[in-house]
């Protein structure tokens, strides 16, 4: 059930989704599953979304254990979230990141594939962090930070694998701005922008990013068999 790692509700014309797996909010198959059965939901119900997560964690990332079964689980898994993170980067209503506390890896692209980011203060870790524990950063993870990072922060965030704090996750782009509430001043935000022509948004959203979409499925294969080959896996 879509229900056991996330929640659905809807406020006014929001969906807003919550992860909460009870641990870290890791990406594993059933988190994905969970996931892309509320933005089916959304999709149909709503006029805006909101993604959160539990109290001081937004999410780790992909699952470890499934990450390192082997080459094939990683793929796999790897796959999956990447076609999640296209989703929501493309998803056809605005979307607002209600980040609560850690992002790292996987965690950090969800916040890149949202189109407003508000975090919270306090000391939470933000960022990709693959360079630093042996893993080459994926095509989608690469291109998603060349479009929506700070090109002053690039190659830190990237090729460094530099971990940052909610401030400086602003000034990076992880992050657009820090709130007391992040869930509620979120769900604010979205209520503003859920008065938007969604056919509008859903058409240029669509188009202004669909050449970042173009590269990263053209170039997935590929990548995904350097990366494994590479990577300490299994």
């Amino acid at each position: 059930m879509a229900d056991s790692l996330s929640s659905y509700a809807k406020k006014g014309d929001v969906a807003l989704v919550t992860m909460d797996d009870g641990k870290a909010n890791a990406l594993s198959h059933a988190m994905l599953d969970s996931l892309n059965e509320q933005l089916d939901r959304a999709e149909k119900e709503a006029k805006a979304l909101v993604l959160a997560g539990r109290e001081g964690k937004f999410c780790a990332g992909f699952d470890l254990k499934t990450m390192m079964a082997g080459p094939e689980s990683a793929a796999g898994i790897l796959t999956k979230g990447g076609e999640l993170l296209l989703r929501l980067y493309t998803f056809p209503l605005p979307v607002v990141a209600a980040c609560t506390g850690h992002a790292l890896a996987g965690g950090a692209l969800m916040l890149l594939c949202c189109d407003v980011r508000i975090g919270v203060a306090g000391g939470f870790k933000i960022g990709l962090n693959e360079t630093q524990i042996g893993l080459p950063l994926p095509l989608l993870g690469r291109e998603l930070a060349r479009d929506r990072l700070s090109r002053r922060h690039l190659t830190q965030a990237t090729v460094m694998a530099r971990i940052y704090d909610p401030d400086t996750a602003c000034d990076a782009g992880y992050l657009d701005r820090l709130a007391e509430s992040p869930v509620d001043e979120a769900v604010k935000e979205a209520t503003g922008l859920g008065g938007l022509s969604l056919p509008a948004v859903g058409a240029t959203k669509k188009a202004l990013r669909a050449a970042t979409v173009a590269t990263i499925r053209e170039g997935h294969e590929a990548d995904m068999a350097e990366l494994l080959r590479l990577a300490p896996i299994g």
